[in-house]
């Protein structure tokens, strides 16, 4: 037992004089902090063999690739190494109320802003890495869990729920690099390992209920008061009580709902498949003997309506909505159709609604992922998406959350309303470029107004 120590030390010593000589980037990221004391700690020692082992493979392939990869896997590493100071000073720290837990965090959440910067740039081939890095980079959140109360999953579940939304993304970087180059491949399946089953293994072994903090350890202090920045954490929500206590609140239900809020009204308080359109086998892609689309007798009638001079006509697809390839689900171009009703999918398929204006679409049962692109007063009811629920270019949409959803995101879209479920709280929200973005939570009780 002496004899394993004593080589486990002469290795953090020979790692430290590594880094005090070597550059550029390394598995390993910034130097350790925090004195040799530490080096011989169990969970510390694991937290180093996990860089070793997984972190390695990522920045030798982003070596290999260079550039604008290479920079935000040298992001990704330094968002690791500011984890390993922080677990190293949790083990000397009381544990903070919520305003010192944020200051506590702040290293952690720059650098990850960094990265988020990346990701919502706009022009890179790399955007994919970009993105695959930034979602992935939540799951060190783990290390707020503080407690079946605080309003995340626990530790295991938590990195696993990350690397779900992240893999999105990094599966889009495997399929273009497939034939292309295979340091991309590499890349993409080495970030996998370092989270499944690397920071995931780490964290089952070692704090599978959230860090443990020294009782007697130093007090964590809150930042002062002042405007708050861009890189820093928002202070906790108020309780949601507060939000339907208020006179303009009761005035407000009295009055009928109107537009979309009618429609999902409607949807959520009875037999929502009432009247709504059924996607049969003949209607499926696969079936399907021709690809012109249906078109109604109104519009043929209204095509063929004589006028004194010649009219400008707008060429538009004709409306569409089918399985392609067994994976993904095309709902295109459908104007005033209120009935859209995807019912046989399941957990691998995606859903990508394009070009669609003043229409609902309902989908019963659980996809990866959906996407709204250039609608305009569309509807989506859904229940579970295992990836992200997307809006991208629209205007005056509204969606509703009824099961789970890791992340939604929201981006050069002006007008949107978001429904989200009790399942769904937990939700990370983003957007970008967009204004006129409401988002409406279940009230107290479920007679309560949103």
């Amino acid at each position: 037992m002496e004899g394993k120590l004593v080589e486990r030390l002469e290795a953090a010593v020979a790692r430290l004089e590594a880094l005090a000589a070597g550059g550029g980037i390394s598995a390993r990221g910034l130097p350790d902090i925090g004195g040799a004391d530490m080096s011989s700690d169990p969970s510390i020692v694991a937290f180093d063999d996990l860089m070793d082992q997984y972190a390695a493979k990522v920045s030798g392939a982003a070596e290999k690739i260079g550039g604008q990869v290479l920079d935000v896997s040298k992001l990704l590493l330094e968002a690791f190494s500011v984890e390993k100071k922080l677990l190293m000073e949790i083990k000397q720290t009381q544990k903070p109320d919520m305003a010192g837990l944020a200051e506590f965090l702040k290293p952690l959440n720059e650098v990850i802003m960094k990265v988020n910067s990346m990701a919502e740039a706009r022009g890179s081939e790399f955007i994919n890495h970009f993105k695959s890095a930034a979602e992935s980079l939540s799951a060190l959140a783990w290390i707020a869990y503080t407690g079946k109360d605080c309003g995340m999953s626990m530790p295991i579940a938590h990195v696993e729920e990350s690397w779900q939304a992240a893999e999105f993304y990094n599966n889009k970087v495997l399929v273009v690099y497939k034939t292309k180059d295979p340091n991309h491949v590499e890349w993409a399946k080495a970030l996998k390992e370092l989270y499944l089953p690397g920071l995931r293994g780490y964290v089952k072994s070692h704090y599978p209920l959230g860090p443990v903090w020294n009782a007697s350890g130093k007090k964590v202090s809150a930042a002062p008061s002042k405007a708050p920045q861009s890189g820093a954490p928002a202070p906790p929500c108020p309780p949601p009580a507060s939000h339907f206590t208020s006179e303009p609140s009761k005035a407000s239900s009295s009055q009928p709902k109107q537009g979309m809020s009618a429609v999902f009204q409607e949807l959520s308080s009875g037999n929502v498949t009432a009247g709504l359109r059924k996607v049969t086998d003949d209607m499926k892609a696969k079936n399907r003997t021709d690809r012109t689309g249906v078109v109604s007798t109104s519009e043929k009638q209204t095509s063929s309506t004589p006028s004194t001079t010649t009219p400008t006509v707008k060429k538009v697809a004709p409306p569409k909505l089918e399985l392609q390839m067994g994976r993904k689900w095309a709902v295109e171009n459908h104007i005033g159709n209120k009935n859209l009703l995807i019912d046989d999918c399941d957990a691998k398929q995606s859903v990508y609604v394009f070009g669609c204006k003043d229409s609902v679409l309902q989908i019963q049962g659980k996809v990866n992922n959906i996407t709204l692109d250039k609608c305009t007063k569309m509807g989506v009811l859904f229940k579970d998406v295992v990836a992200a629920f997307e809006i991208v270019n629209c205007n005056g949409v509204e969606a509703q959350c009824q099961g789970s959803a890791p992340t939604i995101s929201v981006d050069n879209t002006s007008g949107a309303q978001l429904y989200l479920s009790k399942d769904s709280l937990e939700a990370a929200i983003t957007t970008a470029k967009s204004i006129d973005i409401n988002v409406l939570v279940p009230g107290a009780t479920s007679d309560a107004d949103w």
